[in-house]
């Protein structure tokens, strides 16, 4: 079964919408992007404060709000296999270090993103059952 590992989130103002979930929910930045990004994490899901102003790799400028949603898989390839069978069109592969961010980028129905992969902050798959959740 996949895992819910990462969310990301457009906003105007990232270190404000950072700092609420942080002080306000205890998460931790685990790293600061480049891009201008901030990665959080409860210690099981990678939060991703992007910045709402920037187009997107396709050139698309992003709504606010949830952008994307990504999964942790115990097989990735499967998982994309049946992400394409059950109509999702497989976008790209994204890596950032393999110890910190890696994606395969899917559309789904009505333009949802989904993401299969690994994130800085996120537990891996079967942390869950480890933890006894």
């Amino acid at each position: 079964m996949a895992k819910i590992r990462h969310i990301a989130y457009r906003a105007d103002n990232v270190e404000a919408m950072a700092g609420f979930f942080v002080q306000g929910l205890g998460m931790t930045i685990v790293q600061r992007r480049g891009n201008g990004g901030i990665d959080l994490s409860d210690g099981s899901i990678n939060l991703t404060i992007l910045p709402a102003g920037r187009a997107k790799a396709d050139g698309q400028m992003p709504k606010r709000g949830i952008d994307h949603i990504g999964f942790a898989v115990a097989d990735q390839d499967e998982t994309c296999r049946l992400l394409e069978k059950a109509g999702g069109r497989k976008l790209d592969a994204s890596e950032m270090s393999k110890s910190a961010h890696y994606e395969v980028k899917f559309h789904g129905p009505e333009g949802i993103g989904i993401d299969v992969g690994h994130w800085v902050g996120a537990a891996p798959i079967g942390a869950d059952e480890k933890k006894g959740a």
